[in-house]
């Protein structure tokens, strides 16, 4: 094992503790009969449950709208047997990171990549982490630019390509500037526990209203902005019919194969869990792992929820993007895009954070906290984001094979490697079960990758669209 600086080894002096880069350990690997070692990076203050909705509002993305078109092409008890499948092997992923980071008392995911596979390693996991959240947020400035002109425009009942305040370029810019700017200052990440709580209030709100949508609508729907036809409503215009009214428990088609990769990084919040677990009051493998556990049962239980009532509601006639189906002037339906549009917005700075982190492990690994360091990076960050918005349309597109190949590396490939090579054979020999489990979950992780990959190519080539993800 390479040896550490070695003034990294003893007490950080004053204002070095609370730096952003949480602290390295002793370059020993414990053995058997020792403890592990010590975490030596400043006290975490942040409560419980305030990183549970940080890590839940990590979690929860805006493929969201497309669990119900999932569920459409697999059937009810297959979609959700494959989505607690997958949020299994998300809370088994952190397991690996946080054993990980307690055998050697780091925890930075960037520093884990170097204690594992050397400087190289701590590069690639960075650069992994910078590509997979900023893709993230250009996702998410994505939504904000087309929605929420047709937003304001219908509350308004105005032309949404008429007045110049309702161009979407300039009002992800106010967005930015009035909204995510200021939390994206904020110093530590358990200080947004608030502004995520609102997030999921937001997105609860969404899931209360598409089960309230289901009763009301029954199985007739319309859709396009026109008015939808209920059973106890016969005299409404119909524009859109589904004559099969029959839900399918187990279902196979082509379009099968395109959602399966969605549903795999449903639950993709893994370069956020170690700044949480650093912020993290009273510290412990255990208490970290119930923090992942309670976020990711929370978001497995909106998932099933809104896919199965999404999908009864219009069954195999659901769209990628379910809120496309309801009447786009009824009130409820635009109170629900906006507070969708809401929690996309407060979800942008939690995902920044990582970036930034990454960020100064790789530029600065041993300064101290520096609050025009903190605020440049985020600046750069946003403007980067909101320029590729902007300017370049193809941008998601790009980011869709970005994500296609980060999104299995940060959930399965590197924590397996990181297992791998960072817990010592004295402890875990190489032919043990917990590490055949290990290198069988990377091996998962590339297929995984592969097939995701080898799909989106398909759809470029078929001229389709694809469903796009987290």
């Amino acid at each position: 094992m390479e040896l550490q600086d070695p003034k990294m080894n003893g007490a950080l002096p004053g204002n070095a503790v609370e730096q952003e880069h949480e602290g390295f350990l002793p370059s020993h690997s414990p053995s058997p009969g020792r403890k592990p070692a010590q975490f030596m990076d400043f006290e975490g203050k942040t409560s419980f449950g305030m990183s549970v909705f940080n890590l839940s509002n990590a979690i929860m993305g805006s493929g969201i709208l497309g669990l119900a078109y999932a569920m459409a092409h697999t059937g009810i008890l297959l979609f959700l047997a494959l989505l607690l499948c997958i949020a299994l092997l998300s809370s088994y992923s952190i397991h690996l990171l946080l054993t990980c980071a307690g055998v050697v008392g780091i925890r930075a995911y960037e520093q884990l990549g170097q204690r594992a596979l050397g400087p190289a390693g701590k590069v690639v996991v960075a650069a992994v982490i910078c590509l997979h959240n900023v893709g993230a947020m250009s996702s998410y400035l994505f939504i904000i630019k087309s929605e929420l002109p047709l937003v304001i425009a219908t509350f308004l009942d105005m032309d949404p390509e008429g007045d110049w305040f309702l161009k979407g370029n300039l009002l992800i810019i106010i967005v930015s500037v009035l909204i995510i700017l200021p939390l994206a200052l904020m110093r530590h990440l358990g200080y947004l526990g608030y502004t995520s709580g609102l997030s999921l209030t937001c997105m609860l709100f969404f899931l209360i209203s598409v089960i309230y949508k289901k009763f009301q609508l029954g199985c007739t729907v319309g859709h396009n902005g026109t008015a939808v036809e209920s059973k106890s409503s016969p005299s409404l215009p119909i524009h859109g019919l589904n004559t099969s009214c029959e839900a399918q428990m187990f279902t196979a088609d082509s379009q099968m194969f395109y959602t399966v990769p969605i549903m795999a990084f449903a639950f993709v919040c893994h370069p956020e869990v170690l700044p949480i677990y650093t912020e993290l009051c009273r510290p412990s493998k255990r208490r970290m792992q119930a923090v992942a556990n309670v976020s990711i049962g929370a978001m497995f239980c909106m998932y099933g929820l809104t896919a199965t009532f999404g999908y009864l509601t219009f069954y195999s006639s659901v769209e990628a993007e379910m809120l496309h189906m309801y009447s786009q002037h009824d009130l409820l339906i635009l109170c629900v895009r906006l507070a969708v549009l809401l929690a996309v917005t407060l979800t942008v700075p939690v995902v920044l954070f990582p970036i930034r982190r990454a960020l100064q492990q790789l530029l600065f690994p041993s300064k101290a906290f520096s609050w025009p360091r903190h605020v440049a990076i985020a600046l750069i960050l946003l403007v980067l984001v909101n320029v590729l918005v902007i300017c370049v349309p193809t941008i998601r597109d790009i980011f869709g094979v970005i994500g296609s190949t980060s999104a299995p590396s940060l959930i399965f490939i590197l924590p397996s490697i990181f297992y791998l090579r960072i817990v010592p054979s004295e402890v875990e020999p190489l032919y043990s079960w917990p590490k055949i489990q290990a290198l069988c979950f990377g091996v998962l992780g590339v297929l995984f990758m592969a097939i995701s990959l080898g799909f989106m190519f398909a759809n470029w080539a078929t001229g389709q669209s694809h469903v796009s993800g987290h």
